[in-house]
């Protein structure tokens, strides 16, 4: 999309933003999800429990890229953990084991920019018994939520270069990497290059519903069959696709219906991809979304699954159709479904649109049942990859 342009100066401008005002201070609250609770950080009522996993011998590689630590004893924690409480930027919170109450890590909202509407987490410290667990993660969904529900434009991660692990996280969660800082700070006496990475609230829709299916019951439960890295994917590699923003949200809605209105005289109803307004769909599944010309011509919509990637909908703008971009959408989908370690695709489309369920048997697919709703019927089809 070509930038907007001064009409004084013919030169390129940035986009107009609606809210300019500043944004809310975040507030010292309590966040509640299944696994983890997240409160402000209290010395007196979190020391004991994170000293358990963080302080003496053995514990030194938890601090070795943090500004801190380590810490000898408990006292001198106890009293580096009263400075963090009272802080107000960075903001700490203690991390919580939703079933014990027990401390098992903090992190903060740090770098408040109200005026730019930009925050920063970090100074995360994950004690070995919170490390690599589902509280982990969803403690990371809580704050992310909580900045952009605030208001906030751009949420920030920062790390040491060399701090792999840190990098790979960032990565994981949903964060794009924006490059590297050099010689940008001296911690501990010793060069510190910083790697940046970057969230943007029109990407959080997106993002968030891919920690939501990871941390759902169903996924969990089921030995974490889908993967959140790969759930975060900002690409399908192989394919000119790229991940709907909030941004998207006009131009989705105006291509599903050019798309699916010449659908109506046939099914007598409302297709169903026309009964769920744009921006829940934004908010439920994945979509990936081929330009042309800086406008979407395509739009491939996923549901993943433990158990398949479930197609929700694929459209083609009218102008494009007969071009291949079709058969483009749904390579993508065998592509995305194997990025997701997943066998078997599904989708389904009205009994009367028999032009579409040959178009999908020659593409591999076979009709799994017939289900009869109220005011239609929908034909369910599949394919396994080899």
């Amino acid at each position: 999309m070509s930038p907007d342009r001064d009409p004084v100066t013919g030169l390129p401008i940035g986009s107009p933003i609606a809210a300019t005002g500043p944004a809310p201070a975040p507030e010292r609250l309590r966040l509640e999800g299944r696994h983890v609770t997240l409160v402000p950080l209290d010395a007196g009522a979190h020391a004991d429990d994170l000293a358990e996993g963080a302080v003496g011998p053995g514990r030194e590689a938890l601090w070795q890229y943090m500004a801190a630590g380590p810490f000898p004893d408990r006292a001198g924690f106890r009293t580096y953990l009263a400075a963090c409480a009272a802080s107000a930027d960075p903001l700490f919170f203690a991390i919580l084991d939703a079933r014990t109450g027990r401390a098992l890590g903090y992190a903060s909202l740090m770098r408040i920019d109200r005026a730019n509407r930009v925050i920063e987490v970090g100074n995360i410290l994950y004690t070995p018994a919170l490390q690599r667990t589902p509280g982990a993660t969803e403690a990371m969904r809580l704050l992310a939520g909580y900045a952009f529900d605030l208001g906030y434009r751009r949420y920030e991660w920062k790390c040491n270069a060399l701090n792999a692990p840190s990098r790979g996280a960032a990565q994981r969660l949903g964060f794009s990497y924006e490059g590297l800082f050099r010689q940008a700070m001296i911690v501990k006496g010793r060069n510190r290059d910083t790697a940046w990475f970057s969230m943007l609230d029109g990407e959080w829709p997106q993002i968030r519903q891919g920690f939501d299916r990871w941390l759902s019951p169903e996924n969990l439960e089921g030995g974490q069959s889908l993967r959140l890295g790969a759930l975060n994917r900002a690409t399908i590699p192989g394919h000119g696709l790229r991940r709907a923003t909030a941004a998207d949200e006009g131009a989705l809605a105006a291509l599903q219906e050019a798309a699916y209105a010449p659908n109506r005289p046939l099914l007598g109803v409302e297709p169903v991809p026309l009964l769920t307004p744009a921006a829940e769909v934004l908010a439920r599944y994945e979509v990936w979304l081929a330009d042309h010309e800086g406008a979407p011509a395509g739009a491939l919509v996923l549901d993943p699954r433990p158990d398949h990637l479930m197609i929700w909908s694929v459209a083609v703008d009218p102008a494009h159709q007969g071009s291949g971009l079709g058969n483009a959408l749904l390579a993508a989908a065998e592509s995305r479904a194997r990025d997701l370690d997943l066998t078997e695709l599904r989708l389904y489309t009205g009994d009367r649109l028999a032009r579409n369920i040959d178009w999908y048997a020659r593409r591999g697919y076979a009709t799994a049942r017939v289900e009869t709703l109220p005011d239609r019927r929908l034909v369910h089809m599949h394919k396994r990859l080899g």
